[in-house]
């Protein structure tokens, strides 16, 4: 109650629009509280009870016994209603104001349990004392039968009294031989309260015993809505029990319907992935998909729910607010995204707009992800995961390259460079590789329109580092550069090669030369015509030596434009423009 004079609300009238007025005014607070449930609370607080055991036990004698018995009896039944309406209506708030009554599951089935055991408690208390009354009941019906009695004699301080001496001496019989709850049939029909009566809770001086006893007896008759009890004819008694009934039954659909749905709530997750799986495998058996396509779906749906947990984390975040948004995707992609040599020296403004436009992606083993030829739409970076890149040099003959990309790589280098190009129109580029997962990947995609953007802060960067980055991991540059190497390799050797059988034909004429001046030298009478004819036979060697060299030449050229046909990758411009 103190607290409500000093707690803050919002004015009705200012709910029209938005969320309204937040009144601090302690004045008009104190006015508010006072004008609505300050009543209701007080008389729910008001020690009442003990106000009246206070003066029963400084000014008792003996006759007051019975009045403050009943005094009691209905003002710890009255209290129950303004607590009750209090109550209620303090726990539909607090659901309206915080949405939820717990941040997790259990704590909220925990509050409603507790909620029914309390219901519980009440019910085993009331069923307590009305059993006391029961009893009273039927001391006084004997008392009033005995002749010798008077309903007086059944109270304290009484024992001073005309004829207490005569009823001290007969009451035992008495009492016990027609208020007696045991036996089949018993003198007085206790009805329900039979069970508290024989089992000697009500005349039992533990209360540890009395409280575990009523409130298992609450419990159990509200969970099973009273269907077990045999009541006698006694109106309140039958009132009592329909009460019992009643409350079972609200208690039931509220309470541990509500504890039941917050329980539900640990597994819904995973009864919406079991519902989505029997809808999937519906459909695949409508469609006659073969056994192959219908093992990797069953993959990939696997493999999404153990790293999401059927949680979407897209839309998630996407329904927060910017600034939020923008922190949330920093703090789960910034770290991930530094490890992509792309990117681990870009400035601090240029990783935010990144990492606010990566979406997740995720892919199962022998997936492929993009083909030769296919439109490139999406550039990945991987996070966790193998894959295989893989290029024909657009179908040619004979030419085949393979590489692995790991953690840290990216594929879909094309849309860079047409993201880069301001000349470029809203046709996609063509993917030159193959890419194939071949482990579990988990990545980060940039979509073409996302690309447009960040690559247009790329051009202000002024900066050959990213350029000479780009090229090393680039996988068109590295095959690009390996076919290269390779050609100036082979017309490097096929040079040497040349070079050597030159000076070997060299040295072999130089050998025929000296081999025929020694023979013309040893033969004086040799005719003149016949030096001529060796002459003429040396100079044709020589030409068809050089026409064998030609033609050597020629095929190694040949043969190394062909290995260098690949075409030179496209260069994106990540220089700034003039007009910057």
């Amino acid at each position: 109650m103190a607290l409500q004079f000093r707690t803050a609300y919002i004015a009705p009238s200012s709910r029209v629009f938005g969320r309204g007025e937040l009144v601090i005014d302690p004045a008009r607070i104190a006015k508010r509280y006072l004008r609505t449930y300050f009543i209701i609370d007080f008389l729910a607080v008001l020690p009442l009870p003990q106000i009246v055991v206070w003066r029963f036990l400084h000014s008792s004698n003996g006759s007051d016994v019975l009045s403050t018995k009943q005094a009691l009896f209905f003002i710890v039944l009255l209290q129950y209603i303004p607590r009750l309406f209090r109550m209620l209506p303090l726990s539909s708030e607090l659901k309206r104001t915080s949405g939820v009554f717990a941040e997790t599951a259990w704590a909220g089935a925990a509050y409603y349990l507790l909620l029914y055991m309390l219901a519980s408690h009440i019910v085993g208390a009331f069923w307590y004392l009305l059993a006391v009354e029961r009893n009273d009941s039927c001391w006084q019906n004997a008392c009033v039968q005995s002749g010798n009695c008077k309903t007086d004699f059944l109270y304290c301080s009484n024992r001073h009294t005309e004829g207490y001496d005569a009823w001290l001496i007969d009451s035992t019989n008495v009492l016990n031989s027609n208020c007696s709850a045991g036996g089949d049939n018993p003198p007085f029909n206790f009805g329900i309260y039979t069970n508290a009566l024989s089992s000697g809770i009500v005349s039992s001086k533990k209360f540890l015993s009395k409280y575990c006893y009523c409130l298992w007896w609450g419990l159990q008759n509200l969970s099973t809505l009273g269907q077990g009890l045999q009541t006698s004819i006694y109106p309140g008694e039958v009132i009592f029990s329909i009460a019992l009934a009643i409350l079972g039954l609200i208690l039931f659909a509220l309470l541990i319907g509500n504890m039941q749905t917050y329980l539900q709530s640990l597994t819904i997750r995973l009864e919406e992935m079991r519902v989505k799986r029997r809808d999937s495998e519906q459909w695949m058996h409508h469609r006659l998909l073969p056994q192959e396509l219908r093992e990797r779906v069953r993959r990939y749906d696997q493999y999404k729910w153990l790293e999401t947990r059927g949680v979407d984390e897209e839309n998630l975040v996407q329904s927060l607010p910017k600034d939020l948004r923008r922190d949330i995707k920093r703090h789960l992609c910034l770290a991930l995204v530094r490890r992509v040599p792309l990117f681990e020296n870009m400035d601090e403004r240029l990783l935010d707009a990144i990492c606010e436009r990566l979406k997740p992606s995720l892919f199962t083993e022998n997936t492929y992800i993009v083909r030769e030829g296919d439109p490139v739409d999406e550039m990945l970076f991987i996070i966790r995961g193998r894959l295989e890149s893989v290029t024909t040099g657009g179908g040619r003959s004979g030419f085949f390259n393979r590489s692995l990309l790991k953690e840290g790589d990216f594929c879909g280098e094309e849309l860079l460079t047409w993201a880069l190009d301001p000349k470029s129109g809203s046709n996609l580029p063509s993917s030159t590789r193959t890419v194939k997962a071949i482990t579990e990947v988990e990545a980060f995609a940039l979509i073409a329109e996302e690309l447009k953007f960040v690559a247009s802060q790329f051009r202000r960067l002024h900066s050959r580092q990213v350029q000479h980055t780009f090229r090393f991991y680039s996988q068109q540059w590295r095959t690009w550069a390996a076919c290269f190497i390779q050609a100036a390799w082979r017309r490097y050797s096929k040079r040497k090669i040349l070079e050597l059988r030159r000076k070997e034909e060299e040295e072999e004429e130089a050998a025929a030369a000296a081999a025929a001046a020694e023979g013309l030298s040893g033969t004086n009478n040799n005719v003149r015509g016949g030096s001529y004819s060796l002459g003429a036979t040396i100079l044709a060697s020589r030409f068809a030596a050089n026409a064998l060299r030609g033609v050597h030449r020629n095929r190694i050229t040949k043969s190394a434009r062909e290995l260098v046909k690949l075409q030179k990758p496209p260069e994106p411009d990540f220089s700034a423009d003039d007009a910057d």
